[in-house]
């Protein structure tokens, strides 16, 4: 049977291999990125309110959707709804990680940060779905901004109710319903360049 018809459907193993490269590979990632964003905003602005809004709302949602992803990039054989669902694994790998670093290490209480847990894994699903349909860039412009005005009414406090919520609702919703868009037909692999 030739690729045409062949359905690929990730065993465990690999599901947990994505999951984990949400932390082994995403995160590292995303830190050593975070830090050259970080010094760049640092020699760009002036004012510290604007270093934060430039590292926490611009950079971060780059680089983290970035990371986020780019183990999927490197996927060939799946369906539209397996590359979803190694997307999901990842991002919830992510959002695992930096849970734990928010809750253990800087004290953050559980109800706040677990919105943002399931968060990562919708806005990778969202990038993952783009993978699926050859419109990778597309999909994650829009996991970029949901993941802005996120960030960005958070630095606001209480706005994030309104921004924020919404937001992180929003990337609820478009994973969920791009979950039911997807299908077990096979991906063709992008030629080489």
């Amino acid at each position: 049977m030739g690729q045409e018809g062949a359905s690929h459907r990730p065993g465990i193993r690999e599901k947990l291999f994505f999951f984990s490269s949400g932390i082994i590979i995403s995160v590292p990632l995303t830190l050593f990125l975070s830090s050259l964003s970080d010094h760049l905003c640092e020699l760009t602005t002036v004012s510290l309110i604007y270093a934060s809004i430039c590292a926490t709302a611009i950079f971060t949602p780059l680089i983290e959707e970035f990371a986020k992803a780019y183990p999927l990039f490197y996927r060939n054989g799946e369906t539209e709804r397996s590359i979803f669902t190694l997307g999901f694994l990842t991002g919830l790998g992510f959002g695992i990680s930096e849970f734990f670093v928010y809750v253990f290490a800087q004290g953050v209480p559980i109800p706040i940060r677990l919105p943002g847990l399931i968060f990562h894994a919708a806005s990778t699903s969202i990038v993952a779905y783009g993978i699926g349909t050859k419109q990778p860039i597309r999909f994650y412009l829009v996991a970029v901004v949901l993941h802005f005005v996120n960030n960005f009414t958070a630095l606001f406090g209480a706005l994030w109710l309104v921004g924020g919520l919404g937001a992180v609702l929003l990337a609820y919703l478009l994973a969920w319903y791009l979950y039911k868009r997807t299908s077990e037909r096979f991906i063709e692999p992008c030629p080489p360049p």
